[in-house]
């Protein structure tokens, strides 16, 4: 049980946190700059997306101006405004060097590579990695996400330990690859006609602008340049 010089000082603490300008609760929470500004760009995609969303509750963010060993993709609660950050891989034909940077966009078939865009989030079904999401391209620079097969799926290789092992996440077919944990919290929060939003924002976690040290290209009608490739997306169906 308190005491009264507890609940004296308890008040006074209170009482200056009230006192307290903007700038000292940026402080306290280092993530406040960022989240406001994906909050922002979650409300901007809803109302571009329009009727097409069946669900605004929840935006999912990737953010391809990271490097893949930070956490990137974020869960948009726009009903709480919150955010909730999380790992994300992206396609080994947007990053053939393989160092974690994403340089190349494409909505080719058989690219390998990231769409960048807005996407709408369908059914589940099973694929080569489990439990997956469709997703249904509603931009012109992610259009062939459904014949291309681009889906949410789990992988052991975007789970945190292979970050602490090999400096970043594995790379996908192009998909949007999670750990399974990861994943199982994007299945109950994304899932059912809410939109997902890819770019390259670099939004670092204290609200700076990353600059990646790589070129990020978008080629909506040429591969980039590694040749050409088989369709192995595990998202077949």
């Amino acid at each position: 049980m308190m005491n009264r010089r507890d609940i004296l000082r308890s008040g006074v603490v209170s009482a200056a946190a009230l006192a307290l300008p903007a700038r000292a609760f940026a402080q306290v929470n280092p993530t406040a700059a960022r989240d406001a500004r994906l909050i922002a760009i979650a409300r901007r995609e809803v109302a571009r997306a329009g009727n097409r969303l069946w669900k605004a509750d929840v935006v999912g963010i990737a953010d391809f101006g990271l490097h893949s060993a930070g956490k990137r993709f974020h869960f948009v609660d726009l009903d709480h405004n919150r955010v909730e950050s999380f790992h994300v891989s992206h396609g080994d034909g947007s990053d053939p060097d393989h160092d974690g940077w994403l340089k190349w966009y494409s909505n080719a078939e058989g690219s390998h590579c990231t769409s960048e865009g807005a996407y709408l989030t369908r059914s589940w079904y099973t694929g080569k990695f489990g439990t997956s999401i469709r997703l249904d391209g509603l931009d012109p620079t992610n259009s062939n996400a459904l014949p291309r097969a681009i889906v949410m799926h789990q992988a052991e290789y975007a789970r945190p330990e292979h970050i602490a092992r090999y400096g970043r996440l594995g790379r996908s077919n192009g998909c949007f690859a999670m750990g399974p944990e990861q994943f199982d919290i994007a299945l109950i929060r994304l899932a059912g006609g809410r939109l997902l939003y890819a770019d390259s924002l670099g939004l670092a976690e204290d609200g700076s602008r990353v600059i990646p040290p790589v070129a990020q290209l978008d080629l909506l009608t040429r591969q980039p340049p590694r040749g050409t490739f088989d369709r192995t997306n595990p998202g077949v169906y």
